[in-house]
């Protein structure tokens, strides 16, 4: 069957292994068994996005959980980050995202948060997968007068809303700025907008009407063409896209340029550590951030640490060092100070915050950094086998890593969800990537066809 988890929880087709709603039924009573110790009662939330789909997995998970014996809390439609919340502010014992991200409508997923709002460490996901995918696993059911409940809680949005809010500045406001926002069809279409307009802000909303088909369709974190054709219609100061289950940000500044990840890190440490707020001086991102970013760090005296693709291992660094920002170039942005987990919206504010304190355009601070030019590629494969075992990889990378040598780098994975091969090349000169990047894409497809 594989491995059932990849790097960011479950994920796949709906109706094929291992999004089947049997398969998920097994996964709430592995859950619900892994998580259940003593007689007290034992609590879980369920949030999910916009998919049509999410109707199957929730009542799914549910039933899953109530033979458990864990009491169930559905909150609907909600940002991945605000089940990260609630599962903290309601004392509950795991948390639970049915949701595939910026993926399409066909496609969806499952991720868990423990108590404290930290996604599950591989250990813990090993040892539920193997409950799931064992036929023969004995449950541990509980007697029949203590099977679970479950219950709709109405107020989640409201209490996720306040606490955004309370990362803001108390005093300081977005009166005066326009903002474009294109929420995906997703699961912060509701609350999204609320925050910035309570805060002051004129906002102009894309991507607000799902209807369980569109989600990230031609929209949101993925398509940011339509949103700077917005900022330039109603000349807005900034235009913001998350993704489907908003824990990632991308911006668009108000000419209409499209600004990554690495980019609002860098706007975001400059301020901490000239606040001396940047703990240890460090910022944490993945092997797919760009040089320009470490470079950046060691020009003002702090430091880059990098860790595997996956906003969960950025956390995890961030809490093994103590550390308070990460994120990833695809728009992941942890602020531990807040949340402990990536969060588009929390993001959003964040920079806004430093606009506003600053009185300058967002081109004007996200200028700090000019990335280099950098080149992926996704190559489909049949099979993953190590890249050091095919020569002809071995010797394409090899040979590109000569050419480059210290004013670039090559980095080839494969991907935790999907039979794709990423190849990623960056360096100074544009022209030298693409020959590389060219290069190794052939080694790939041919070595792994």
């Amino acid at each position: 069957m594989g491995r059932l988890f990849g790097t960011d929880g479950i994920r796949g087709r709906v109706n094929s292994h291992p999004m089947q709603p049997e398969l998920v039924l097994r996964l709430g009573l592995a859950a619900g068994q892994y998580f259940r110790n003593g007689s007290r009662r034992h609590r879980v939330v369920i949030g999910k996005d916009t998919r049509l789909s999410g109707y199957v997995f929730e009542s799914a998970l549910t039933s899953g959980f109530c033979a458990a014996g864990m009491d169930v809390f559905l909150v609907g439609p909600m940002p991945t980050p605000a089940i990260s919340f609630l599962t903290r502010s309601m004392r509950a014992d795991l948390g639970v995202v049915i949701s595939a991200s910026h993926n399409p409508y066909m496609d969806n997923g499952i991720k868990f948060f423990d108590k404290d709002g930290f996604k599950l460490a591989d250990e813990a996901e090993n040892e539920i997968a193997a409950m799931v995918t064992n036929p023969d696993f004995a449950w541990d059911y509980p007697a029949y007068d203590q099977v679970g409940r479950a219950r709709k809680i109405q107020d989640s949005p409201g209490r996720y809303i306040v606490e955004l809010k309370h990362s803001f500045p108390a005093g300081m406001t977005l009166d005066g700025l326009t903002i474009v926002l294109d929420c995906a069809h997703g699961a912060a279409y509701r609350v999204a907008p609320l925050i910035f307009e309570e805060l002051g802000a004129k906002v102009v909303t894309l991507g607000v009407e799902p209807d369980g088909l569109n989600i990230n369709k031609g929209c949101g974190s993925l398509h940011p063409e339509g949103l700077a054709a917005k900022i330039r219609e109603h000349r807005a100061d900034i235009g913001l896209a998350l993704d489907g289950d908003a824990d990632r940000l991308i911006v668009v500044d108000e000419h209409g340029t499209v600004l990554d990840g690495d980019q609002i890190m860098a706007v975001c440490a400059d301020e901490m550590l000239s606040r001396g707020t940047l703990a240890g001086n460090t910022l944490v991102a993945t092997v797919m951030s760009n040089m320009a970013l470490e470079v950046f760090m060691q020009e003002r005296g702090g430091r880059l640490v990098r860790t595997k693709v996956g906003d969960r291992y950025v956390v995890e660094e961030m809490r093994r060092g103590g550390y308070l920002l990460g994120g990833e170039q695809s728009g992941h942005l942890v602020f531990m100070e807040h949340s402990t987990t990536g969060d588009g919206t929390l993001a959003a504010l964040q920079l806004l915050r430093i606009m506003v304190a600053r009185q300058r355009s967002i081109s004007e601070i996200a200028g700090l950094l000019t990335p280099f030019p950098q080149k992926l590629v996704n190559v489909k494969v049949k099979r993953k086998v190590p890249f050091a075992d095919v020569p002809s990889i071995q010797a394409a990378v090899k040979n590109a890593e000569e050419r480059l040598g210290r004013t670039g780098r090559v980095l080839l994975r494969y991907s935790g969800t999907e039979s794709l091969a990423r190849i990623m090349v960056e360096a100074r000169d544009e022209s030298l990537v693409n020959d590389l990047c060219d290069d190794l894409t052939q080694a790939v497809e041919s070595g792994l066809a």
